[in-house]
C-alpha cells in the first residue's frame, strides 16, 4: 500500500472489554499502521464509532466504559495521537450533517444489499420471525454513516477486512453520484485496501476468541484473570513424554498468535520430541503475554485512572477532524445550494 502524501482513515466500534485476539488481531496492525502513515507523510484519521455502536447498544454505562475502555487500550499500546488524529465520532457533528446530505443521493437498493442488514433479515427468517423484527434504521442506514465517516476528510485509502470492503464501495458510489450530478470533484472517491490477515489467536476452548464464547484472555486484566485464562485452554490426556503432532495442540496455536519466534519453535521442539509438559506451556505462555504487554498494561491502568489526560487528547483529535469536515462539509454545501 503505497502511503505517500495520502489520508488513510480507520475506525473501531466501541463493543466490549477487549481480549487478546482483539489485541494481535486488529490493534498492533491499527497502531503500525499510524507509524508508517507518520513515516511516509501521510495522513492517518483513527476514531472510535460509539454513534455506530448505539446500533446495538442502548446501555450508556456500558457504552461510556466501553469508549474509555478501547480508547485508553490504543493510546496504552503506542498510538501516538500527535501523529494520528485520534477523536471520538460522536464529537464531529459535521459526520452527522453530511450524512443528511448523503441520504438524499443514496439508492434505497444500496441498504436494501448492505451485508449487515442482510444478514440480519437471513438470521431473523431462520426464526420464522418478520424479516425487519429488531432492525432500526441505524443498521439499515449504517452504510451511509460510515461513508461519511470516509467522505469528510477526502480519504484516500480506508484498510479494511472483507466484510467491510462493500461499505468503501458504497462510500465510493454515493461520491460518484454527487460529482456527477454537480460535474465537479465535490467528494473525493475513496479506495479500499484489504489488510493482511493476521494471526488467528483461538480462545481458550479452541473456538474463535470471543466475549460471546466467553473463553478469552484478556487483554489487560488482572495477573489472576490472565493466569484463570492461561491455565483454563482446553488440554487433553496425552502422555507428557510422548512426541505429539504441535498442529493438533491447541496450546500451540494459541501461542503462535502471541508468543516470540524464539518461544514458539521451543514449544513445537518440546512437543514434537515429548517431555514438554502443558503445564510448562502454559507457563511459557504466561510469561509471554506479561514480556508483550506488561508496560502495556501499566499504561493502559494510568489512562483509565486518569481518564481527564485521554479526554483532552480526543479533544484535540476531534478539534484536527473538524477542520478537515468543516471545509468538506462547506465545499459539498457550496455545490448543493449555489453557495459562492
Amino acid at each position: 500500500m503505497q502511503l505517500e502524501n495520502k489520508t488513510i482513515l480507520t475506525g473501531v466500534k466501541p463493543t466490549g472489554t477487549l481480549h487478546i485476539g482483539n489485541y494481535f488481531g486488529a490493534i498492533q496492525p491499527m497502531i503500525e499502521l499510524g507509524k508508517k502513515s507518520a513515516q511516509s507523510h501521510a495522513s492517518h484519521i483513527m476514531f472510535v464509532a460509539d454513534y455506530h455502536a448505539i446500533n446495538a447498544i442502548k446501555d450508556p454505562v456500558f457504552l461510556a466504559q466501553t469508549t474509555k475502555e478501547l480508547a485508553c487500550a490504543y493510546l496504552a499500546c503506542g498510538l501516538d495521537p500527535n501523529t494520528s488524529i485520534f477523536y471520538k465520532q460522536s464529537d464531529i457533528s459535521e459526520i452527522f450533517e453530511l450524512t443528511t446530505i448523503l441520504m438524499a443521493y443514496t439508492p434505497k437498493g444500496f441498504m436494501n444489499k448492505a451485508h449487515a442488514y442482510k444478514a440480519a433479515v437471513d438470521k431473523n427468517m431462520a426464526k420464522n420471525e418478520p424479516q425487519d423484527a429488531g432492525i432500526n434504521m441505524g443498521l439499515y442506514t449504517y452504510p451511509v454513516l460510515m461513508a461519511a465517516d470516509i467522505l469528510a476528510y477526502d480519504t484516500d485509502i480506508v484498510p479494511v477486512g472483507k466484510d467491510q470492503v462493500q461499505h468503501v464501495e458504497i462510500a465510493a458510489d454515493i461520491a460518484g453520484a454527487i460529482n456527477a450530478v454537480y460535474e465537479a470533484e465535490v467528494l473525493k472517491i475513496p479506495t479500499s485496501f484489504l489488510k493482511e490477515e493476521t494471526q488467528v489467536v483461538p480462545g481458550i476452548d479452541g473456538q474463535k476468541m470471543s466475549k460471546s464464547y466467553n473463553n478469552v484472555i484478556p487483554l489487560f486484566g488482572t495477573d489472576a484473570e490472565i493466569k484463570k485464562a492461561v491455565m483454563g485452554i482446553k488440554t487433553d490426556c496425552q502422555d507428557i513424554n510422548a512426541p505429539k503432532n504441535p498442529d493438533d495442540i491447541l496450546l500451540y496455536h494459541i501461542a503462535k498468535g502471541i508468543a516470540s519466534k524464539e518461544t514458539i519453535a521451543e514449544i513445537k521442539e518440546g512437543l514434537e520430541k515429548g517431555g514438554m509438559g502443558y503445564g510448562t506451556i502454559k507457563k511459557m505462555l504466561l510469561q509471554s503475554i506479561q514480556d508483550e504487554l506488561g508496560e502495556k498494561r501499566e499504561k493502559y491502568n494510568y489512562y483509565m485512572s486518569h481518564y481527564d489526560e485521554v479526554e483532552d487528547m480526543l479533544q484535540q483529535g476531534a478539534q484536527k477532524a473538524r477542520a478537515i469536515s468543516g471545509a468538506v462539509l462547506n465545499r459539498v454545501k457550496n455545490h448543493i445550494f449555489n453557495r459562492k
